[in-house]
């Protein structure tokens, strides 16, 4: 989601790391010139295993070691990709030790601040990073921000909580159940499709922080989700491979019904499922981008990423 977004907050990201790497050098430069000033006749030797000291004790932080594992992991990511049980537990175990403070959060920050009465509070992104393979931002949501139910074609998805309670429901596509090409919800809501189809819940619960990861896969896991937060929250999502229209995996937004509302309409001989399941599964229909969705970018002010 929020791909124009993206596009949009990349040029300052870069911008932000040009201004912070020429501060740098100039510090260093500083630096360097003072240690010759006061101390002219020190060894190459010395220089040299004091640089190597430097090295062996420098820490990578969360976020780069998060980074390092997607550039594994996602390495030949495209449609369809789901990593093997072993990088998927590297990178749940990475995000599962992120903390807001590692990636420079607070719940203090103003676009966690509860808003004034208005259609839908407005949600925030943090792009960190996005490339062909994966990506890595993080959305902030004030207090009954709503991520509407969308889908994530041919991805697989980590999506940290990093602080908050959030509710989440999720659904899969139910395989070979049959379709219903003539129920029409409000013609206002509805994409040109009117299709409705057969999906089961699969979590429909809160999840306050600290939590595990949550996955979904391309198939299975919740692949269609809506975020609700119940308090101000931050959610850290990684996506292998990210939304692509030219690759044909568009985010689509979907209405959710009861399933008893077109139930009659499919053929119970086409779909029987026993009274006490029933709110199990739900009708879900292509919608057009809720008009009252606001994602606004805004510069992600974490630790810097080193992408070599």
């Amino acid at each position: 989601m929020g791909r124009a977004t993206v596009a949009d907050i990349k040029g300052r990201d870069f911008s932000e790391l040009d201004k912070e790497a020429k501060e740098n050098t100039e510090n260093t430069n500083k630096g360097s010139n003072t240690n010759k000033n006061r101390n002219t006749t020190t060894s190459d030797s010395r220089g040299r295993k004091n640089r190597r000291r430097q090295k062996k004790t420098m820490v990578v932080h969360p976020v780069q070691r998060l980074f390092d594992a997607c550039k594994d992991v996602f390495a030949h990511a495209g449609t369809g990709f789901v990593p093997p049980p072993d990088k998927i537990e590297q990178l749940s175990a990475l995000l599962d030790d992120i903390k807001p403070v590692d990636v420079g959060l607070s719940p203090r920050m103003s676009f966690f601040s509860p808003q004034a009465a208005r259609r839908a509070p407005t949600i925030t992104y943090l792009h960190i990073h996005e490339c062909e393979k994966f990506s890595m931002g993080i959305f902030c949501l004030p207090p009954s921000g709503v991520l509407p139910l969308h889908n994530h074609p041919g991805m697989t998805v980590f999506s940290k909580l990093l602080f908050g309670t959030m509710h989440i429901k999720s659904y899969d596509w139910v395989v070979g159940a049959p379709s219903n090409a003539s129920a029409v919800a409000e013609p206002s809501q509805t994409a040109q499709c009117s299709e409705v189809r057969l999906a089961k819940v699969k979590v429909d619960s809160n999840l306050t922080a600290p939590c595990k990861t949550s996955i979904l896969y391309p198939a299975d896991g919740g692949n269609m989700h809506c975020f609700t937060a119940v308090t101000a929250c931050a959610v850290l999502d990684v996506l292998g491979p990210p939304y692509s229209d030219a690759e044909g995996r568009h985010c689509t937004y979907y209405l959710a019904y009861p399933f008893t509302k077109f139930s009659d309409d499919t053929g119970d001989e086409q779909v029987s499922i026993p009274d006490e399941e029933k709110d199990n599964y739900a009708w879900l229909q292509e919608r057009d981008k809720p008009e009252d969705l606001v994602v606004k970018g805004a510069l992600y002010t974490g630790p810097v990423i080193r992408e070599n």
